[in-house]
Order: C-alpha cells, then structure tokens, then sequence
C-alpha cells in the first residue's frame, strides 16, 4: 500500500470519529433540551394543580392568573412547532412579526385562544400540546437541531434548539414566580 492511500486511509477514519462523536454530542444535547422541557413544565402543572379553585383564577402575574398562564405555555407549544418548521425551510417564523415588549399582544393572543374554564381541560391541552412539540422535534433531523439555516431576527441568530432554550427559560420563571407568589400567600 502507498503512502498517500494509507493516509487518506486514516484521515477517512479520523473523520468518521469526529462525526460520530459530534453526532452523539448533538443527540445529548437534544435529548438535554427535551429532558428539561419536560421538566419544567411537570414542575409548573405539579403547582398548578396543587392550587385550590379560587387560586387557579386568582391573578398574579400581571393581569394573569394559572389559568391564563397554562393558556399561554399551551400557545407557545404550538407556537414553537410551527417556528421550527419556518427555520428549517429557511424563513423567520411569523410569531416575530408579533413582537413587542415581552410579546405582551402575542401572548394576550395565545391566552385569548387557549384559555379553557375548566381546569382539567385546560391541563390536559397544556399535556398535549407539550406532547405533540416533542413528537414533532424528535422527527426533525439531529444535524438540523442547532443548525444555523440563515434565519435572524434583529441579528439574532434563529435556531430550533434557541427557539426550545427560550421556552426552558420562560417555563422555569413561571414556575419560580408562581412558586412565591402562591407561597407568600399562604
């Protein structure tokens, strides 16, 4: 064997680990993403359920109470199916066109949309819509999760797992500031 085959030889073999080792460090990462998505959104119905009646529409964020807030958890569920659909075609999703200070039309929208009166209803769509946002990203690609698809936003870059990390954010502050409210209430 020549030189120059057992080079390209070992060169192909080295490449081939760096692409397994960086697949398996993508699949990690989505299944981290998803694991706290999850997460975040057990704590949230875990409190909201453990809420008396007249707290579920007691308002304490703003101008919403749980029920608004699960309206809005279930809207950018949906919300977020769609955005990845756009950043993998190569556009900016349409919910930006929305955008304002904390989304606060947007939002007034999603509660407006989603909002249920009857508390199981409401947890049972907020469960499912969850549901359907995973199903839907683990049908996506994993070299697609935090590819750079040239979507921006005001210089932003626009990916899947950023659009995801923002709703873990989001879910995770909810959860903190029902947490005291409801607890300095008592």
């Amino acid at each position: 064997m020549t030189r120059q085959l057992r080079l390209n030889k070992e060169t192909a073999g080295s490449i081939e680990k760096v692409q397994v080792l960086m697949n398996a460090k993508t699949q990690f990462k989505n299944e981290q993403v998803i694991s706290e998505l999850q997460k975040a959104r057990s704590h949230i119905l875990t409190e909201a359920i453990a809420l008396s009646a007249k707290d579920r529409d007691t308002v304490f964020l703003g101008i919403w109470s749980i029920k608004d807030l699960l309206a809005h958890l279930a809207g950018w569920d949906y919300t977020n199916m769609e955005a990845a659909s756009y950043v993998l075609a190569g556009k900016l999703p349409p919910f930006y066109a929305h955008h304002d200070r904390d989304w606060a039309k947007y939002n007034a929208m999603l509660v407006a949309k989603y909002k249920r009166d009857n508390i199981e209803e409401l947890i049972g769509l907020v469960k499912d819509s969850q549901r359907e946002l995973l199903e839907y990203i683990q049908t996506v690609p994993l070299s697609a999760f935090n590819k750079d698809f040239g979507v921006r936003f005001r210089g932003y870059k626009v990916t899947i797992q950023k659009l995801l990390e923002a709703e873990i954010k989001d879910e995770q502050v909810h959860c903190q500031q029902i947490l005291d409210f409801f607890t300095d209430a008592k």
